[in-house]
């Protein structure tokens, strides 16, 4: 995976808190979890290889790059649930889900 630039990192931090998770950092990875919900999130800067295996997987990326990295997923087409924030310098962002995900915060 690329290299993870700090205000990547803390702008997934600061969305799933916002959503209402506990984050806990984990190296480059965040774990948040709300009620029996646990997703793994990945800040990354370019587009990245999925995760192998997961429940609930979360790549968040600038918002420029997130079609590629959505693209990419779609066509690994993991066995996972899983989304794609594209993120803006202010902190604005989209959700991209998988295709047929169901949503529920």
């Amino acid at each position: 995976m690329a290299t993870v630039t700090t205000p990547l990192a803390e702008k997934a931090e600061a969305i799933f808190t916002d959503l209402g998770y506990v984050v806990e950092r984990d190296g480059s990875e965040l774990r948040a979890e709300r009620k029996w919900r646990v997703v793994n999130v990945t800040p990354v800067d370019e587009p990245a290889t999925p995760h192998e295996s997961g429940e609930f997987q979360c790549l968040v990326t600038w918002r420029k790059k997130a079609s590629a990295v959505r693209d990419r997923l779609e066509r690994r087409d993991p066995d996972y649930e899983w989304a794609v924030i594209g993120v803006e310098e202010d902190g604005e962002y989209e959700v991209c889900h998988a295709p047929g995900a169901e949503v529920s915060a």
